[in-house]
């Protein structure tokens, strides 16, 4: 199965509205980086062990570690958990630049240093959703950036 088949399996295996939700986000993510890598994530690892929600990935983003060593990753994600959708936005240099930029704008999310969570995009603005996305996506493949 290809990721784009992964991705269509994964939105139409959510419950309602998180399903029709999720489809949005991807139009949008899609809509506003129409060319960008597709990843997607089952959240097993190697021992086919449950270590994360299934994940949606757009971008490309290197994250270099202390060690020297690198690992490619997407750069936005977006996920639905029990209490309703993460979008995580990797790669920025500030961890607090997420919710200072967007947070009191976002309506009812969490914001923390790279995920916006919500409980359904009713609840939040989805203009300065879309504005942080396009953020995180302009922020790939930072050089230099190195993970402790």
């Amino acid at each position: 199965m290809n990721v784009q088949e992964q991705i269509k399996k994964y939105i139409a295996s959510q419950p309602e509205p998180k399903r029709s939700d999720l489809q949005e986000l991807h139009r949008l993510t899609l809509q506003v980086s129409p060319e960008c890598k597709l990843w997607f994530s089952d959240g097993k690892d190697s021992k086919n062990h449950t270590v994360s929600n299934p994940t949606i990935g757009y971008g490309f983003h290197t994250m270099k570690y202390a060690n020297g060593k690198s690992r490619e990753f997407f750069q936005i994600g977006v996920s639905g958990n029990k209490t309703g959708i993460s979008v995580y936005i990797l790669g920025l240099k500030d961890k607090k630049y997420l919710a200072k930029t967007y947070g009191k704008k976002l309506g009812k999310a969490s914001v923390t240093g790279y995920c916006i969570r919500f409980k359904a995009l009713k609840d939040i603005n989805i203009d300065t959703l879309e504005a942080a996305i396009r953020d995180g996506l302009a922020a790939q493949n930072e050089k230099g950036k190195v993970m402790k």
